[in-house]
Formats: structure tokens, sequence, C-alpha cells
């Protein structure tokens, strides 16, 4: 049982209260347990005090109050990120936007809808679709992690999700952006009345910063058109490399599909024991591409995607246009993380891109490195725009086994930057690839990314140490968490 820290002996949270109210404030040491991680649990440490504002207004206060108190600040949306960008570290306040769900408004002539930052993915296009002339819109962005993900969340992280390959990552969908920044000003680009962009593109470096630069306050948001016609593709191979190289040759012939989706054979085999789909467990990966567009044109498409499969041996194909078989399809695909719990007590799920065509040869360089650290890893990505994602399995209780973890990330990491690819596809950098950004960019691109944060934030007062790194914050994940202090201890 953790101690409480008595409300007296912490000015921020008299100050927090005036301004958002008792029941909008944590302090007690048991319930700050709940925000110590965020999905990456490996990187954890108790806040000062959580506070969850409702309008830009709150925020703004809560912010000047943290700066009179010389508090970090660290933003959180609903948790559910994958890199530790949400974790506090020594004293800090977490400004938790999950109650900033309101939907201010939804415009369908001009397709854009004004929202708060904790508004969740599937909310926002549910209201949309609810609305009079919405019916055929959504809000296209769809991590797996959607219906407990929110906006401002994933437009922090500039994450993706399966239809990244044909509609793009959040940046993509974000039109206007209002943010708070360290001096507590309120800063607005690309919002109403006007949806035009003028001047410097704000929101598309707003997005992707993670919390570094401000947080999010408001977002403008693309609508677009629902696809009506798809066709679905599904095909089991022997070997997962044919399976990449499917990925690879289906691009090359100028086709783009929707989604490219690949489970390997650890994780088909998952999936079946738990939900029953109809999948052959003997099988080494499967693949799932689904095509939109004019109804006209996708027969032909996905004829070509079948004659390539079967050119790459695929054991068997299954070719679908049947709303509810589609619809378990992809279901399968989403519960794929959930059904994990079922061989390992934890894990670790990595993410980087690769170019398409280093796909089979990532993959089993992937394995091997599984091997040799003594990993049992399995895989389920967005093989599309080459965005892996290995899931290391391994208990997190054991710290030996956390630092092999920690250590294969790292080997996985390099070896993807080394073939051209990027250290995040989706998922962030925060804490947990922090160390690696030097192995990415060179000293005079980390300096202006530095001095870009210096611009917003001159006392770094936002997430400090994560995403780019910070002469006064040091995190050194393979020592025991209470060693990870600010100021450059170790």
């Amino acid at each position: 049982m953790r101690s409480s820290v008595p409300t007296a002996a912490i000015p921020i949270v008299d100050l927090l209260i005036d301004i958002v109210g008792k029941d909008g404030v944590l302090h007690d040491a048991d319930e700050l347990a709940v925000y110590e991680c965020d999905g990456f649990p490996v990187a954890r440490g108790l806040p000062t005090a959580v506070a969850f504002p409702r309008t830009t207004e709150q925020v703004q206060r809560c912010v000047l109050a943290a700066v009179s108190q010389g508090m970090p600040i660290i933003p959180r949306g609903s948790g559910t990120g994958l890199a530790g960008g949400a974790t506090a570290y020594g004293e800090g306040l977490i400004l938790c936007t999950s109650r900033m769900d309101a939907i201010e408004s939804i415009d369908t002539a001009n397709r854009i809808a004004v929202v708060q930052p904790g508004v969740r993915n599937t909310a926002l296009s549910e209201a949309v679709r609810a609305t009079s002339g919405g019916e055929r819109l959504h809000f296209s962005p769809d991590p797996s992690s959607q219906r407990a993900s929110t906006v401002g969340g994933n437009a922090a992280t500039n994450a993706g999700g399966i239809n990244t390959l044909k509609h793009g990552v959040t940046t993509n969908h974000i039109l206007g952006i209002e943010i708070v920044t360290g001096e507590g000003h309120i800063v607005r680009s690309g919002g109403a009345p006007l949806y035009d962009r003028v001047g410097p593109d704000l929101p598309g470096l707003i997005c992707g910063s993670e919390g570094t630069l401000g947080i999010i306050t408001k977002l403008w948001c693309k609508l677009v058109p629902r696809p009506e016609s798809f066709r679905t593709v599904y095909a089991v191979f022997n070997s997962t490399l044919d399976c990449c190289k499917t990925v690879s040759d289906t691009i090359a012939t100028g086709i783009i599909p929707t989604s490219m989706e690949v489970m390997d054979g650890a994780m088909i085999r998952v999936v079946e024991d738990a939900f029953a789909y109809g999948f052959p467990t003997d099988a080494q990966a499967l693949l799932l591409i689904e095509i939109d567009g004019i109804e006209s044109t996708l027969d032909t498409q996905m004829a070509h995607i079948v004659h390539i499969a079967r050119d790459n041996h695929a054991m068997d194909v299954q070719q679908c246009s049947d709303p509810k078989r589609r619809a378990e399809l992809w279901s399968a695909r989403k519960r794929a993380f959930g059904a994990i719990g079922r061989i390992s007590t934890g894990y670790c799920t990595q993410d980087a891109c690769v170019p398409r065509s280093q796909l089979p040869q990532v993959m089993a360089h992937v394995m091997a490195l599984g091997e040799q650290f003594g990993v049992k890893i399995t895989n389920v990505f967005h093989a599309g725009d080459g965005n892996i994602h290995p899931i290391l399995l391994f208990d997190e209780d054991d710290p030996e086994q956390v630092q092999n973890i920690l250590q294969l990330s790292e080997a996985i990491l390099s070896h993807c930057i080394d073939v051209g690819g990027t250290l995040t596809g989706e998922h962030g950098v925060g804490v947990e690839k922090l160390h690696l950004m030097a192995r990415m960019f060179n000293t005079q691109t980390l300096d202006t990314f530095g001095r870009l944060k210096q611009a917003f934030d001159p006392d770094a007062r936002f997430n400090d140490g994560k995403l780019i790194p910070s002469p006064r914050v040091s995190i050194e994940l393979l020592k025991p968490i209470s060693r990870n202090t600010p100021g450059g201890a170790s």
C-alpha cells in the first residue's frame, strides 16, 4: 500500500482543485499508481498529481499553475501509447485530456469535424454517421486501439492503422489544431472560420511531436467519403517470406490496396484457439488484403492479387465480397493483440518501418534475433507500408527478462534503421527509443529539433526527455526504474 501525501504538502494540488474541482484532481498515491505508465509498462514513474481539465481555458490555467510551481507537465490521453510517452519521472503533473471529449461541430457540407482531444476515434465516426448528411462520411484513421484511443493522442504520436497504406496517417486528416504552449499561450493554426492553412504547417509540426511542444486542446478533422465497394483477399502461406514477397509484388504492379495485414504462424494459432475463425493452424503466415473504390474496377484488381499470391506459393487463396465474412476477417486482425494473453503474461510490441522490398529479409532477421536472445516472437503488422510489429513475449516481473527484451528491441530497431527504415512507424519514440535518435539523425538535425522545442517550450516544461534528447533528463531503461531520475542522474 502506498502512503498518501497530505494535500497541504503539495501546493499544486490546491491550485488545481481551484481550476478543475476536487473531482478533477488525483494526488493519493494509490490513485496515482494507475497513471504510473502507459501501454509500455517497462517505463514507470509516479506523478505528483493528475488533473482532468474539460476546456482549453482550464488547460491553460493548469499549465500556468504548474509553471508557477516549477513543475514538469506530461500530456496524456487515454493511456494507450506504447513507448512510455505519458510516463512521469520525478515530480510532474500529468494533464489528462480524457474528459475533453466533446464533439463541438460536424460540418458535413465542408467535411470537417471540430473536436476536443479526448474524443475516441470510433466515437467521432459514429457521430458523423448519425448526423444528417454524414451517412457516407467518416474519420479515416483506424489504429487497432481505435475504440479506446483518442484523436488527440493519435495526433500527438501521428498514429497509423490498417488503412494507412492508401489513406495516410493521422496528420493527413488533421486540418487545424489548437495547443497550449509551455508559457501558457493558446496557439491555433488552420482552424475556423476558414479551413485553409496560411503560413507554416503548424498542424503538421504538432502531429507526431509527442507532447513535447505543448498540449493539444482542439482539432479540426477532415471527414472523407466512406468507401462503398470492397473486395477482400485472404491468403495463407507455408512461408512468411513468400507472404511478404506477395506484399511487395502487389504494390509493384501499381495496385494500392487499402490494407495489407500479415499475421505469422504463431499469431494465427493464438487467434484461432481464442476465436475459431477457421484459419489453418499449420500455416506459417496469413495475409489480408483489402481494396476499395469503383465497383467496376475491383474484380480485375482482385484477380491480379490472387494471381500474385498463387505465384508466391500460397497454400490457399480466398476472395471475399460478403460483408459478414469480411467483418469476421478484420475482427480477427483487430483482436489479435488481446489474444496474446493466452500464451504470455507480458509482451512488448515493437514498431518500426522498413522499405517494403526489405520485408522478407527483415522478418527473417527479426526471427533470428529472437532465437539469439532466447525470446519467443510473434508478428502481426501493417505490411503494406512496411510497418512491422514484432511482439516480444516475456515475464515483466523478471528483471533479467526485461533487460533482455530491451536489448533485443534495440537490436531489432538498429537493424531496421540500417536497412533504410525508421525507428517508429506509428507508436512514437517516447522514452523507449530515445537513445536511438542519435543513430537515426545527425547532430545538426537533433539540434534543430531542440531549437524547435525551445521556440514552443522555452523552459522545457512539456514532456522533457521524450522524443527529443534532453540535457536535463536522462532515462536509462536498462537500470531499475528508481534510478531513472531527472537532471541526468544515473
